[in-house]
Parts: structure tokens; C-alpha cells; sequence
């Protein structure tokens, strides 16, 4: 077996290489290619035959960052073994102080890597690599997703900007936004600045573009609802959650693609890919509880908490509702929100199991057909 680490840049590749059996590692600077990381894994391989060693199993693993999992299927397709190393697992020095450089980082991914393989599965997490059905379709989820953002920013400029000649309550999401525009009066009953009010009119043309294509991802998003019958297993399950009170078309469709796509274990692995397991702290007569760890996926785990404020609404007959209720009953509105993501959790695995095996939450309504 030949046990390789990788550590990405725009600029070069640098790989490290060992052999059980021999102590030293090796270090390669490649250009940063899949083609030629694929010519020199045949290369090594070719020289370890020449001195005699029999390579059968090569394993290669990689921090995951901006390159995404490509390379990952790319090398897999030719028989390698791929691992994907969570980089927020990877224990590093906790001096204030410390040396980095990408030779250091392939030595301790090597060092994590080999004991991964030992059997230490604590030493590190390993990010399942998704097909190319599944990361596509996460994309439109992300997009919508970051065109809010945008969206919020152009409309927090546009007030920004009015605040400083003293006008309020524009309204730049009206279909009459430009007509509300030159209609605008400063407090002394003056128009607009020339200026200024070129630039709003820009902004809102970069807003207009951005509405139309929220809208149009919406349009893509509900036509899943819309069909007659569902065209694979991810439609099936955000057409089956988006049956149930208080789920619409928005928060299946990112239940499903951030979470129920993916194969996990057991229940525990997926509250930690939503990065909704405890961290406590326990030293000597000290413990203390530091909250969720907050180190899986924000966006399913902003989604889950505003499910779970809806769930009380929409399904206040349901258990978990009640459960929630029997422990918040007297208390104030900082432990209900604690206890808000407690209900965030157990719905993640509550809706996990409906999905995968039609189990439907106890007391849940669904919606009238």
C-alpha cells in the first residue's frame, strides 16, 4: 500500500508519499493538474515495482477547500482510494505562535492520515464525497440563498444613502420603486441630488437584475411541487416534507439537498454534520456546557432553527411540540431559544426518518389535500 497526501494551491501541488515499512517520507512539488498527479502516481508506482515493492492499494487524501470534491471522483475513477479530511477536524499546535507552511501541513495531514487508517477514527472526520447529480443540485439552494445577501445589501445601501439627505420610508421593493424615487423630497422640500439619485437608479437596476433571478429560481424550485410525479428520490422525499404543516417548498428543498440526500450512518452523524451536537466542557470540578458545536453545515442549520420555530406554530398538537412546551413553560426568552435548537435537532432526525422510511413524526398534521 502506498499512502499519499495532497496539499492543494492555485499555484503547485505539493504531495507527500510513504510506503509502510519505510520511515522517511517523500515530497514532490507538481503543477497544479489532475493529469499530472495522475502521471506521477503511475510513475511512483512503476519505480516502487523496479525496487522490487508490489503497490496494490494506493490511498490518496486531501483537506477540502476551494477545489471541492472533483478531484476526489477524478481519482477514484482510476482506482485510487480517496479520502476527504474535514480541516476543522485536523488537530493542529495550540501554541499562540506556531510555523506554518505547506511542507509542515503535508506532514500532518500524513500524520493524521496513517492514523486514521490505524483504526483512530477520533483523529480526524471524513467529508463524504458526493456524485455530480448530488452537487448540482445543492447549487440552485446556495444561489437563491446568496442573491438574499445580495439583495439585503442593495437595500441596505439604498437607505444608507437616503439617511444622509434625511429621507425614510422608500420602499425599493414596490413594483413603483422609480416613480417612489423621483417623487422623493429632502426635509426642506428638495428634490433629490442629481448624483445621488443617478446612483440609487444603478443600484436599483442591479437589485431589479437580482429579483429576476430570484424569481426565476423559485419558478425552478416550485415546479418540483408542481409536477405530476416526482423524477427521482430527492424529489420524492421535498415533495413528501413539503405535505407536512409549516414546510413549505423553500425549506424541503434545502432539507433535502444540505441533508437527507447523503447516506449517514445514525442519527448522531447527521446532528454533527448539522453542527448541532454539544460541546461540553469538563476539566477536574469544572464543567461547563459551550453550546452546539456550530462546525457543520450553517446553512442547514440556519434552516432547521427557522423550521423549528414554524413546527410550534403549524404542528402545536404534534409531541414535539408538546415536549417542547413541557420544558419551557415558565421560563424566559433566552432558554426558549437554548431550547429552540434542541427542537431544531430532534426534527432533523424526526423528518430524516420520514423521509427515508415514510416514519411520520407522532401528532404531526399534514396538509389538506
Amino acid at each position: 500500500m502506498r499512502v499519499v497526501v495532497l496539499e492543494l494551491s492555485a499555484r503547485s501541488w505539493l504531495v507527500g508519499a510513504r510506503v509502510p515499512g519505510i520511515g522517511r517520507m517523500s515530497r514532490y512539488a507538481l503543477a497544479p493538474s489532475a493529469e499530472a498527479l495522475a502521471a506521477w502516481l503511475g510513475t511512483a508506482k512503476a519505480r516502487a515495482g523496479a525496487a522490487g515493492r508490489t503497490v496494490v492499494r494506493v490511498v490518496l487524501a486531501y483537506e477540502a477547500g476551494r477545489d471541492g470534491f472533483w478531484l476526489a471522483r477524478y481519482l477514484e475513477a482510476r482506482g485510487v482510494e480517496v479520502y476527504v479530511i474535514q480541516p476543522s477536524s485536523v488537530l493542529v499546535d495550540r501554541r499562540a505562535r506556531r510555523a506554518k507552511t505547506d511542507a509542515l501541513d503535508v506532514e500532518m495531514l500524513m500524520r493524521t492520515l496513517l492514523a486514521w487508517l490505524r483504526g483512530e477514527p477520533g483523529v480526524c472526520s471524513m467529508v463524504p464525497i458526493p456524485d455530480v447529480a448530488e452537487e448540482d443540485g445543492r447549487r440552485p439552494v446556495r444561489e437563491r440563498q446568496g442573491l438574499i445577501g445580495e439583495r439585503l445589501a442593495l437595500l441596505n445601501e439604498i437607505d444608507g444613502l437616503l439617511a444622509t439627505f434625511g429621507i425614510t420610508g422608500y420602499r425599493p421593493l414596490r413594483q413603483d420603486r422609480r416613480a417612489q424615487l423621483a417623487a422623493l423630497r429632502t426635509p426642506e422640500g428638495n428634490p433629490l441630488a442629481t448624483n445621488a439619485a443617478a446612483r440609487i437608479g444603478r443600484i436599483l437596476a442591479r437589485l431589479e437584475l437580482v429579483m429576476q433571478q430570484i424569481a426565476e429560481l423559485e419558478q425552478a424550485r416550485d415546479a418540483v411541487l408542481a409536477k405530476e410525479a416526482a423524477s427521482g428520490e430527492a424529489e420524492t422525499m421535498i415533495r413528501g416534507l413539503a405535505r407536512l404543516k409549516g414546510i413549505g417548498a423553500e425549506l424541503a428543498t434545502v432539507l433535502v439537498w444540505e441533508a437527507y440526500v447523503r447516506s449517514f450512518p445514525n442519527r448522531k452523524a447527521l446532528g454533527a454534520y448539522a453542527g448541532l451536537t454539544g460541546t461540553p466542557f469538563a476539566s477536574g470540578s469544572t464543567t461547563r456546557e459551550q453550546g452546539i458545536s456550530k462546525a457543520g453545515n450553517r446553512r442547514l442549520r440556519s434552516s432547521l432553527v427557522e423550521l423549528a420555530w414554524l413546527w410550534l406554530r403549524y404542528q402545536p398538537d404534534s409531541k414535539l411540540a408538546a415536549w417542547f412546551r413541557s420544558r419551557t413553560g415558565s421560563v424566559g426568552s433566552r432558554m426558549r431559544k437554548v431550547m429552540i435548537v434542541a427542537l431544531a435537532r430532534k426534527l432533523l432526525v424526526a423528518l430524516w426518518r420520514f423521509c427515508r422510511d415514510g416514519v411520520l413524526p407522532e401528532g404531526a398534521a399534514l396538509k389538506a389535500m
